[in-house]
């Protein structure tokens, strides 16, 4: 690298330097003023020593020497103040991405990549027909989805603090003139440390569903409110001005989505009561941004009659205003504002029993009992955002008269009508504002927000199913049928109108939730609309049955009509099969081609215009036969069902449950959705948001933006353009694959499942037992409670692999895998490295792996390692690690042509490395803490360590779970 080169890079990073430095150093302060000099002085030499630890200057034993024996009021605020310099670190981080793509487009250099302006030279290029487009587009949706397991460990305090910090330090960057202004500031920012600083880091109790939501939500205030609507417009007026003739995205591309609250697989805390809470609060976010929009609008929009005519429509909407016609008599616009607002007042009073932004108690809706609106026993106050309005957003008594609205169109017309007389009148600029936004976000989120899916396992479905056809007498043992028998019954009771269920049915406690759950998903659809609750997924599903199962609870629950005598049945929600296993996913094909054939079930996929989504599982596959193999069975069923479309004329959406880390499907968002085969997005993908990933994507604004944009550009360039690459060769690719990912299973196998002693490993070498303690999430960390690899949830697994810096759900096998099948042949190994540059699917395998082994560490991974009583145990399976990640290493770097890992991604070297000190303590004291616990010494301090050490590393890693 040239003198300029190194140079000119150092120029680029000097500002994130300046900032780390300057935030640390005011954190410092804040802990020599407050926990002493001792304090200070021992964070400062093993801060110290760490860093030359990284630069190889002395032993990796220097810092845990130091560490030995460390009194416990000591280690608590080393580690809280580890823990806060990697959270800073990263806030800087976040700045200097922003500044630094700011300079770029400064420059006018090509758009990156992954970003809507790229895509569009692209599509540019490709000189595509409108009409083909249509068609490709038809019914296009983007959807992440937020899921109800999150890792993320940050305290909502926390999260807000920092936040608070950031903005102060943009502001910092560009308001920074005089000395007076900096040294305003920086005090501004000491105070908020010293809030940091004097603020909790972990909970002391475990987060509650209820809490969950309400953290989900947060999201829409802070970002996707605005965000989510902007980037539907922007992406249907850009098509449509490419291809003016045809009417592309009739509906918003972007819709979210959430389980939150839907999701009970493994869950016992969702309930009915939950499912309802959980509509109740999301529309209740909407009703109240929608209300605070329309009193900003009727502020600003304040044009005279005597001035601007507006046409007989916005005349007719003014006569609904105000009671008295003397208020604003010749501003028209303000009264049809008012007008609106009333209505919307009273279709939020309708449908949660309130209106948001009211003062005092009010009744909410209990979507858990038979009525649409029958209970009264909670207050809007606990809705989230919405509420710390003050009155001004509602109407008091006069809404109780307005008209509600029967649907979110219903309101958009009105909406459409003052914008097409402000538009008569010459007055576009007015109207492309803040009334534009609004139209937006009503046409994206309705009254509802976001869809809510429903999730259950299929085992639980098998054994209410079963109940429900004992007691009506219709089999006594449905569990003894044969697959096809079962396939029967069930098709014959879904063309029955008969309910299996009276009023007084006595049925277990298991039965009962889960009726009254289906029954709540019910009324939330009776109350806000069919895409409030757009799924049922059947998780585990491996049959026919299971997915029929499903649909006989829908029908038991009044989700599904099994029509008239002569009729088709229909239901509003979509029965999506969950395959997580590589078995199911290599069988779900034939298993959805056999539900097709089944008439009952087509003519329910029929009703809904042909589509029928199908949800891929990533964690579980990868936990049964490690990362290669799981990728590989993911993509060969995508393959699979591709071909089953194809053949039934159904129309296909995946949904892809990714993690946030590697081992659990994450990685780049774009990346991984050129990676799917051709055929596999068709326009439409759903996607699962998990966990600390949350946050990174969707807690400010420009980073919400990216990442909501990167779907997008990733979903139409593969939807289309050829973006797989492979031509003639994709069968001899598919089939090298096939090889490569059988070798990787059988040595992912050989340690995970086949050698003796390897969960005690497991559990004495890394802080698995701890995770459960974490406070991060309300369901348990095992589905069941036995010692099973396969009965452990992906989180703690992929958590408990990372906090030991081992990663190995992110890595292993892949490298025997590799090395056997070129067995020192060069050709081969060609063969490998031409895939790598002309394959999306390859190239992000590896690009993927090569992130988690930069991050993993198996110096630190030995002294986790330790922690095992079984010597030989250790020596065995910490041995088969060692050279496997040596190995996994070396074909990497054969394929690929790059002696460094992170070639392909300087800017995630650039921060490994500049963390490095921070994770190296951390560590160290997490084991030195682990090994008193394991010794006898229980005391709350040592397990408060413990939590805060794996608080710190979550937030080091970024993405953990």
């Amino acid at each position: 690298m040239s003198e300029a080169r190194i140079e000119t890079e150092q120029d680029a990073t000097r500002p994130l330097r300046d900032d780390i430095r300057f935030l640390g150093g005011v954190l410092g302060d804040t802990i020599r003023d407050h926990e002493g000099p001792e304090v200070f002085d021992l964070i400062e030499r093993v801060r110290i020593e760490a860093f030359r630890v990284r630069r190889e200057e002395v032993e990796r034993s220097a810092v845990a020497e130091m560490l030995d024996g460390v009194d416990i009021a000591v280690a608590l605020p080393l580690i809280r103040a580890f823990s806060y310099f990697v959270l800073l670190a990263n806030l800087a981080e976040d700045i200097q991405r922003d500044r630094r793509r700011a300079v770029h487009e400064a420059a006018g250099e090509p758009p990156q990549g992954s970003s809507l302006a790229a895509t569009y030279r692209r599509l540019d290029a490709a000189a595509l027909d409108g009409a083909e487009v249509a068609g490709l587009l038809a019914d296009a949706l983007v959807s992440p989805v937020i899921t109800a397991h999150p890792t993320e460990t940050r305290r909502r305090t926390v999260f807000d603090v920092q936040t608070r910090i950031t903005e102060l330090m943009r502001l910092r960057q560009r308001y920074t003139e005089t000395e007076r202004e900096r040294t305003a500031f920086e005090l501004k920012i000491r105070r908020q440390v010293l809030t940091l600083w004097r603020t909790a880091l972990i909970r002391l109790q475990r987060l509650r569903i209820q809490d969950e939501i309400a953290v989900g939500l947060r999201y829409y205030e802070l970002t996707l409110f605005d965000v989510i609507p902007a980037i539907n417009a922007e992406v249907r007026a850009a098509l449509r001005s490419r291809w003016p003739g045809v009417e592309l995205l009739p509906r918003p591309i972007l819709r979210p989505g959430s389980w939150i609250g839907g999701d009970r697989d493994g869950n016992p805390y969702v309930t009915a009561e939950v499912v309802g809470t959980a509509a109740h609060q999301a529309a209740s976010v909407a009703f109240g941004r929608y209300l605070r929009e329309l009193v900003e609008l009727e502020k600003s929009l304040s044009q005279s009659a005597r001035l601007v005519p507006v046409t007989p429509e916005v005349a007719a909407l003014a006569a609904t205003g105000y009671p008295d016609p003397a208020t604003h008599e010749d501003e028209p616009y303000r009264r049809a504002l008012h007008g609106i607002r009333l209505r919307v007042a009273a279709t939020a009073r309708h449908a949660l029993g309130v209106v948001p932004g009211e003062t005092g108690e009010a009744p909410s809706a209990d979507l858990s009992q038979g009525g649409a609106w029958s209970g009264a026993s909670r207050i809007i106050g606990a809705a989230g955002p919405a509420s710390s309005r003050s009155s001004s957003v509602a109407s008091g008594a006069a809404d109780v008269a307005a008209q509600p609205y029967p649907t979110p169109q219903a309101a958009l017309d009105d909406l459409d009508a003052i914008d097409a007389s402000l538009r008569a009148s010459g007055d576009g600029l007015l109207a492309d504002d803040r009334l534009a936004a609004l139209r937006h976000a009503i046409e994206t989120f309705g009254f509802h927000l976001q869809g809510l899916d429903m999730r259950q396992n299929s085992e639980v479905h098998e054994q209410v199913v079963a109940e429900l056809l004992a007691w009506a007498g219709v089999h006594p043992d449905y569990p003894s049928l044969s697959e096809a028998a079962r396939v029967d019954l069930l098709a014959a009771e879904l063309r029955t109108r008969r309910p299996l269920l009276g009023p007084h049915a006595r049925l277990s406690e298991l039965a009962t939730k889960e009726i009254g759950i289906v029954r709540a998903a019910r009324n939330v659809v009776q109350t806000f609309g069919t895409e409030a609750v757009p799924n049922y997924i059947i998780s585990m599903c491996t049959s026919v049955s299971d997915m029929l199962e499903a649909a006989l609870l829908l029908k038991e629950g009044g989700l599904l009509d099994p029509g008239e005598p002569d009729g088709p049945p229909s239901c509003s929600v979509g029965i999506v099969p969950l395959f997580e296993t590589i078995e199911d996913l290599g069988a779900g094909a034939a298993t959805l081609a056999a539900a097709l054939d089944v008439p009952v079930y087509r003519e329910l996929v029929s009703a809904k215009g042909m589509r029928q989504e199908v949800m891929l599982g990533y964690s579980d596959s990868n936990k049964d036969g490690g990362y290669l193999a799981a990728n590989w069975a993911l993509y060969r069923a995508e393959l699979d069902l591709i071909e089953v479309a194809r053949k039934t004329g159904i129309r296909l959406r995946l949904f892809h449950g990714r993690g946030g880390t590697v081992g659990r499907g994450g990685g780049r968002s774009y990346d991984a959705i050129l990676a799917q085969p051709a055929g596999a997005v068709q326009g439409s993908l759903r996607l699962t948001e998990q966990g600390e990933v949350i946050a990174a994507k969707y807690a400010e604004p420009g980073a919400a933006h990216r990442n909501l944009e990167s779907l997008i550009a990733g979903t139409l360039e593969s939807t289309l353009l050829d973006v797989e690459g492979l031509g003639a060769d994709a069968e001899p690719s598919y089939e090298l694959m096939d090889d490569l990912a059988a070798r990787a299973r059988a040595a992912y196998s050989r340690l995970v499942h086949e050698t003796p002693g390897f969960v005690a490993y497991f559990r004495q070498s890394t802080p698995v037992a701890e995770v459960a303690d974490l406070n991060i999430g309300s369901r348990p960390a095992s589905r069941k409670p036995t010692n099973s690899v396969s009965d452990l949830r992906a989180i703690p697994w992929v958590m408990s692999w990372s906090q030991a810096r081992v990663m190995l759900p992110g890595w292993y096998g892949t490298g025997s895998a590799l090395e056997e099948w070129i067995g020192g042949d060069p050709d081969r190994l060609a063969t490998l490295a031409d895939l790598y540059r002309r394959w999306p699917f390859f190239r992000t395998v590896l690009s993927n792996l090569a992130q988690v082994l930069a991050k993993s560490d198996l110096d630190i991974a030995a002294r986790y390692a330790e922690l095992v009583d079984d010597a030989a145990l250790r020596e065995q399976i910490f041995g088969m690690i060692r050279d496997e990640h040596a190995r996994t290493i070396r074909m990497h770097a054969a394929i690929t042509g790059n002696n460094h890992l992170l070639a392909d991604n300087p800017s995630l070297a650039e921060s490994i490395h500049n963390r490095f000190p921070y994770l190296e303590p951390l560590n160290q004291m997490q084991v030195e803490l682990l090994r008193r616990l394991r010794a006898g010494d229980d005391s709350e301090l040592v397990k408060r360590g413990i939590l805060l050490t794996m608080n710190g590393l979550a937030t080091a890693l970024r993405n953990s779970g």
